[in-house]
């Protein structure tokens, strides 16, 4: 039959399947083939016991080795981890209950010249809030808000406050009262993200108003401050210098940071202290600054220019802008600052006490963070005749006692008739008339001015294209004053060079290239492109006045530390000289003392009117300048002197940007200030003063709690 199962395989599975039912099977003997295999059986299938070797300690091998392979594991991890690793793991299992945070070092002082304090510090306690928990949850400001009294609105001001940096917690409240204070740190779930510190925060004896620029503020440090210190230890919540003596002098004044464990539970409130490395203050910073005489400055520049806005120049009839300025005393015979001051300024305290986004952007519109007496850049106008004078007398080109008929207007020889750049005039409508160098500086002649100018360009095969530009750049004018200040600026004495280096880096604001006859008259009494700061002015006066020696202008005497013991000393820094023998010097100084002494000197009804001292007794050198500026505006308005004439001790420069006439605007500032000098004579440094900050700070008063866990 086809298909049965007869016609199977016999080897197939099937078949063994089917046969031992074919074996049992009554009927197996009907129509039995003589082909017909013999059935398999389960006997056939399964050995007997009898048959098999019995193995069991193969089985018990592989399993205790595998157990003991586990052990050997165990062994090792728990040897790494106690022995190898102990520290390691020690610090880990801490970390889940201790926290770490910093104990900022109280920065050390900065003094005047006579040990007063000019800058101190004071410990608050202050409520900040992390923006990106405010972010988070808003709720928060609402609660803080109804726990200080501060209104959300003044919350999110501060939030969005642009002098601290976005990824910093915000102060929201300085000199918090004991009971906010000790509520938040009660209940710590009720406020995620506020934290309370007790700061050390700076604080202005004399009010806040004396010499901002210089001394500077410090504020919260930026990531991009960090980065530019590293291996300084700086900490995200640290404060840093950002402008004047506070930043400058950073590395002495901060100090070293100390810092406190803490242990606390989970729910992150403190449950006690465990270790505390205290923070050592920062030295002190004496100035050559006098404190009475830099708070005078700072009145007499600040009332001079409220009042020359109030008057109106008798010559355009307006009232002059008098933009901002800038007043210096130096000691001439080692470049000493005693006062430095600029106009607008700000109260330091504003940033101790929180200054409004809105304030803090009106002061940076009107330029009040600027220190014009080092970044300031000011067209000299007749302040820069005395420089035209040295190279006059050192090359000798004309003769100091020659007299030149000033006419009030010079035509330049051979230029063609109607060419722009062919007469010029001079600033008073009538010429000074028969005039020599001591009187050209005296009654402050341009025309004689223009005269030289052109005896120097008409003979550059002898004198080169830039002995002017040459004896400029020796007083230092065209180079940083290395004053130990940041954010100094760096003056320019026009030149054929320096022209053509304005054009290559802004052709549109400068688009002349070329260099003609009348550049090089302007260049003489301090026109064109040229630009110097105040203090690389009166470093040049400094420079003159002392004989030829120019100093570098040092603000800071000495570091002390907490003890009084002086850490550094700063002596005198020269940086070049200035060759100036009697023959040279003296026909100058005849014409600067003819400045305020004679009658026909420029600034002399300005101090016979103000001082209040005899002349005759204490007899000041000076010069007045007045600097056209771009058409429609007002003049710069410059002075400069120096006294006692024979023996200066004080070198004193005010300049007022679009003032108006030197004589009226910056000279009164100038007759004050020695007014000041000649009734208080500054007195010699006192290194030593008794400080009364402590060598390291207690823990108690300083420390800022982290949420940051160790390790």
């Amino acid at each position: 039959m086809k298909g049965s199962w007869r016609d199977r395989p016999t080897g197939s599975i099937f078949s063994r399947l089917w046969r031992p039912w074919v074996s049992l099977n009554p009927f197996r003997g009907r129509g039995r083939t003589i082909n017909e295999s013999k059935p398999v059986g389960i006997r056939d299938l399964v050995a007997s016991p009898d048959e098999t070797r019995v193995r069991p300690e193969r089985r018990w091998r592989i399993i205790g080795g595998f157990f003991l392979l586990l052990f050997v594991l165990l062994i090792v991890r728990l040897f790494t981890l106690q022995i190898l690793d102990y520290k390691t793991s020690v610090a880990t299992e801490q970390s889940n209950s201790l926290r770490v945070s910093t104990v900022p070092a109280p920065r050390g002082f900065i003094l005047d010249r006579t040990g007063r304090p000019l800058v101190s510090n004071v410990t608050t306690t202050e409520v900040q809030l992390s923006r990106a928990e405010a972010a988070l949850d808003p709720s928060i400001k609402g609660a803080l808000a109804s726990l200080t009294g501060i209104s959300v609105a003044q919350i999110n001001s501060d939030l969005n406050n642009q002098q601290y940096d976005p990824y910093q917690p915000a102060p929201i409240m300085a000199n918090a009262p004991a009971n906010v204070v000790e509520f938040i740190r009660l209940h710590p779930n009720e406020f995620p993200g506020v934290s309370v510190l007790d700061v050390s925060t700076r604080t202005y004896p004399f009010g806040g108003n004396v010499g901002s620029q210089v001394l500077g503020y410090v504020g919260p440090i930026t990531g991009a401050e960090i980065a530019a210190h590293p291996n300084q230890n700086y900490q995200t919540n640290s404060q840093i210098g950002k402008t004047g003596i506070e930043s400058y002098y950073e590395q002495y004044l901060r100090g070293h940071d100390g810092t406190r464990t803490l242990e606390v539970d989970a729910f992150g409130n403190i449950l006690g202290a465990v270790h505390s490395t205290p923070a050592i203050g920062g030295n002190s910073v004496v100035l050559n600054i006098d404190e009475g005489l830099q708070q005078a400055l700072d009145g007499f520049l600040a009332n001079d220019i409220l009042a020359v806005r109030k008057s109106v120049d008798p010559r355009s009839g307006k009232h002059p802008p008098a933009l901002n300025g800038a007043a210096i005393v130096l000691n001439p015979n080692t470049g000493a600052v005693l006062a430095m001051s600029s106009y607008p300024s700000f109260n330091l305290n504003s940033f101790v006490n929180g200054l409004s986004n809105a304030t803090f952007q009106q002061l940076l519109k009107v330029g009040a963070f600027n220190n014009y007496a080092i970044q300031g850049l000011y067209t000299p106008g007749s302040t820069f005749k005395m420089i035209s004078a040295t190279a006059q007398m050192q090359t000798g080109v004309l003769s100091p006692n020659k007299f030149v008929d000033d006419t009030g207007t010079f035509k330049v020889p051979g230029c063609l008739q109607g060419y722009h750049g062919c007469v010029f005039h001079d600033d008073e409508t009538s010429g000074a008339g028969l005039i020599n160098l001591p009187l050209a500086l005296t009654k402050s002649s341009d025309y004689y001015f223009y005269n030289l100018g052109y005896l120097f360009w008409s003979q550059t095969g002898r004198y080169g294209e830039t002995p002017i530009q040459n004896v400029a750049s020796r007083y230092g004018l065209d180079q940083y004053s290395n004053v130990d200040l940041p954010n100094e600026n760096q003056g320019r004495v026009d030149s054929p060079k320096v022209r053509r280096m304005l054009h290559a880096l802004a052709p549109k604001a400068f688009p002349n290239v070329s260099w003609y006859t009348g550049d090089n008259l302007e260049m003489a009494f301090g026109q064109g492109t040229t630009a110097v700061t105040p203090i690389a002015m009166a470093n040049a006066y400094a420079t003159f006045a002392n004989g030829g020696t120019r100093y570098a202008p040092e603000v800071a005497a000495a570091v002390i530390d907490a003890h009084g013991k002086v850490i550094q000393r700063y002596q005198p820094r020269v940086l070049g000289h200035v060759s100036l023998p009697p023959g040279v010097r003296n026909p100058i100084l005849q014409g600067l003392t003819g400045v305020v002494e004679s009658p026909q000197g420029t600034a002399y009804g300005t101090f016979h009117s103000v001082v209040n001292f005899s002349l005759a007794s204490f007899p000041i050198a000076g010069k007045t300048g007045t600097a056209s500026n771009a058409p429609g505006q007002e003049p710069n308005s410059w002075f400069v002197g120096f006294g006692p004439v024979s023996k200066p001790r004080y070198l004193v420069l005010c300049v007022v940007a679009q003032g108006g006439y030197g004589t009226s605007a910056a000279a009164p500032v100038v007759a004050e200030a020695f007014n000041y000098l000649v009734a208080h004579p500054i007195r010699p440094v006192s290194l030593k003063a008794q400080l009364t900050l402590p060598a390291k700070a207690t823990t108690t008063t300083t420390t800022t709690l982290s949420t940051k866990k160790s390790g």
